[in-house]
């Protein structure tokens, strides 16, 4: 009998983090709703409570067509333009 291992040996690679902003306050947040049972519920009361502590406000919103899908050029240009700060969504 064969067997087939999958694993591999983790790949090293150099890391650069996102600039992390000084404070949230007021910062325009944009969303990524992956479109997973109870994404959107989860992105909408997380933006009320950063809005409520942080008086951050959403300033673009995007939906994907499935959760295996990118986001469209379209999407990422108004995330850039219009959002300090991204949260995509998970649900389940």
């Amino acid at each position: 009998m064969k067997l087939f291992d999958p694993t591999t040996a983790a790949a090293a690679r150099a890391l650069t983090l996102a600039r992390r902003p000084a404070s949230l306050a007021g910062l325009g947040l944009g969303l990524v709703d992956n479109t997973k049972f109870n994404s959107d519920t989860l992105l909408r009361e997380l933006a009320e409570r950063l809005a409520a502590r942080h008086h951050m406000t959403v300033s673009v919103t995007n939906r994907k067509r499935s959760p295996s899908h990118e986001i469209d050029g379209a999407g990422i240009t108004a995330l850039r333009a219009q959002a300090d700060l991204v949260i995509s969504g998970i649900g389940d």
